[in-house]
């Protein structure tokens, strides 16, 4: 068991892509279905360890607006498992001071999946511990789409003007308007792209890529990517020296 001990600097906010759990469930010759029941499992064990750590942030990649495009079976099969997560684990968020939420289009979830989300929210509203955020029926590429609809709607209204658009002032209209941006992106099962998740938001974020595949991410994983993210400097334009202190 890898100790904590060489974790001197945590990402406030971590964000994950979880990815692997059908080559999982192929490479031993189960049902998809399996795969993704494991990687729930999965879930509750790194919630629970970044938690502990103190991470501030936790934001995980559970369904993509693409995803739909699944088979109607496996994305049923999807949504059960949602709802049977959110059911069991809202009582241990209350207990554990964790605040939840969801990001991503409302609209295209199930409504009684919807009900037990919106519940879990309110219920850890009131939370000071970390904020967890899962990204549902989400597509960056649709949030700044959506953003720039919401922006353009203020114009036209006489309410913003265009010289008030900033980097700043769009970020408002994000999904994420109550996170700061991750400092450090972990994706599972040897990928290595971030498939249309918080592109506006990942501009400075370190990366972090493990053949690994989501079943099998345990808390030895977690401290290693953790570990490793100790060695980045994060320079954000600036030179090594600058950051430094040394100019």
């Amino acid at each position: 068991m890898m100790p904590h001990g060489k974790l001197s600097k945590l990402p406030t906010h971590l964000a994950i892509i979880m990815d692997g759990n059908g080559r999982w469930a192929k490479a031993r010759m189960l049902q998809r279905i399996i795969g993704h029941q494991r990687g729930v499992e999965t879930v509750k064990k790194v919630v629970e360890e970044c938690s502990n750590l103190g991470i501030r942030y936790l934001t995980l990649f559970a369904f993509s607006a693409e995803n739909w495009f699944r088979p109607k079976t496996e994305v049923k099969a999807l949504m059960l498992l949602l709802k049977h997560y959110i059911i069991a684990e809202t009582r241990r968020m209350v207990e554990d001071n964790i605040r939840f939420q969801i990001i991503g289009n409302r609209s295209e979830l199930p409504v009684d999946v919807l009900h037990y989300l919106d519940e879990a929210s309110r219920l850890t509203a009131g939370n000071s511990g970390m904020i967890l955020t899962l990204a549902l029926s989400y597509g960056a590429r649709q949030e700044i789409a959506a953003a720039s609809k919401r922006i353009a709607v203020e114009v036209a209204a006489g309410r913003l003007s265009p010289e008030e658009i900033t980097e700043e002032s769009f970020a408002r209209y994000l999904d994420t308007t109550n996170l700061p941006d991750p400092d450090f992106l972990i994706r599972t099962s040897g990928e290595m792209r971030i498939s249309n998740f918080l592109l506006w938001q990942l501009a400075y974020t370190e990366l972090y890529f493990t053949e690994k595949n989501w079943p099998d991410f345990d808390r030895d994983e977690l401290i290693k990517a953790l570990v490793h993210f100790q060695s980045r400097e994060r320079r954000f334009g600036k030179t090594s020296d600058q950051v430094k202190g040394r100019v």
